[in-house]
């Protein structure tokens, strides 16, 4: 698998495959995730793919803006061929060229997630034939997706290990429903393979930063979710960051868990009805859930690296749990790699996942 990737990396075609991959947006979680996935391997392997019955377990099934907009990238991105790509659409045949370096820009016109765009993608353009440039707009700071917070401070010093160079770069906040918001990416082509990664300890701890974010929201819903949250985690240092009316309205608290091997990011999204302490509780809860667990990561990490070290590989994380997402995208992985990944519980409670 590396010398696949490896000749990505030097830039010649590569020979696509005849077989197509069939696979079930309804299986296991049934959300997008499944489609990013085979979007992003059926660039890296050049195994074209089909998928039904798109994201069938949400409840508006099918492609939504954010879900297109990643299509539509990975198209632009790779010279694809694509039937079935339309708003709403559960059908989707997509038959990948060769992975293409250069400046692109995607604008998904609602909140719909810029990262989950972004998740799509970039790992195509590490192997890719030049550095690239990308710019999404559309929603950064969203539910059911991952705040750019995350990628930022959480993802990208990981891959970086593993031997990725990129950037990201948060231009504009973006909040729901409104959107508006920009991320910039750079990546620089890999030139070797990528290295394994083996996390199954975080080390010790060394901050707990937490910011509350507003944007045309009165400073005092961040102060009292800070509050809150700083009642239930001790230790935690607060701070209000006030973006102005500019950028919203939208108000997120983000927490950072700064560890000496990996650091988590939890995020809560204000929103109309809901009290500020009800939004520091919620994010109190998935940080106490993670510092009483023996586990280097949380679950929604674990799904951003078990691809990455399946392109490696090899490489290995302790999760808190492993959740029907990560195992959906075991599944999604296993079908287009050579790679077989092993999930067992251990005795402190935490799940070990290998790649191997």
């Amino acid at each position: 698998m590396n010398t696949l990737l490896q000749r990505h990396a030097r830039h010649t075609p590569h020979v696509q495959s005849a077989d197509c991959i069939e696979l079930d947006g309804a299986q296991g979680e049934g959300g997008g995730q499944i489609l990013r996935t085979a979007l992003t391997l059926s660039m890296l392997t050049g195994t074209p793919f089909q998928i039904e019955n798109i994201r069938a377990k949400r409840s508006k099934p099918g492609l939504l803006r954010q879900h297109l907009t990643a299509v539509q990238a990975a198209v632009q991105i790779s010279g694809a061929t694509v039937g079935g790509a339309e708003a709403g659409s559960q059908t989707l045949r997509f038959v990948p060229g060769v992975i293409r370096g250069g400046d692109y820009r995607f604008a998904i016109g609602t909140a719909g997630s810029c990262t989950l765009v972004l998740q799509t993608i970039l790992p195509a353009l590490w192997f890719a034939d030049a550095p690239s440039t990308v710019s999404v707009s559309g929603g950064t700071h969203n539910r059911a997706a991952p705040p750019v917070d995350f990628l930022i401070r959480a993802w990208l010093p990981l891959v970086a290990r593993m031997g990725v160079t990129q950037t990201l770069a948060l231009k504009r906040h973006g909040f729901y429903p409104a959107g508006g918001g920009e991320v910039v990416a750079t990546v620089a082509p890999c030139t070797d393979a990528l290295m394994p990664l083996h996390l199954t300890e975080r080390g010790a701890q060394r901050a707990l930063r937490a910011e509350g974010i507003v944007a045309g929201v009165r400073g005092s819903v961040a102060r009292r979710e800070l509050d809150t949250l700083s009642r239930l985690v001790p230790g935690v240092e607060g701070t209000v960051r006030d973006l102005g009316n500019a950028e919203g309205p939208g108000n997120a608290l983000v927490l950072d868990i700064e560890h000496e091997h990996v650091t988590e990011v939890f995020t809560g999204f204000g929103e109309r009805g809901v009290t500020a302490e009800t939004i520091g509780k919620e994010v109190a809860r998935a940080a106490q859930r993670y510092l009483q667990s023996t586990a280097a990561v949380d679950e929604y990490l674990a799904d951003q690296l078990v691809l990455p070290m399946a392109l490696a590989g090899a490489g290995a994380f302790t999760v808190v749990t492993a959740s029907s997402h990560l195992l959906t995208n075991i599944g999604v992985i296993e079908k287009f790699l050579p790679v077989e990944v092993a999930v067992r519980p251990l005795e402190s409670g935490a799940v070990h996942v290998e790649v191997a």
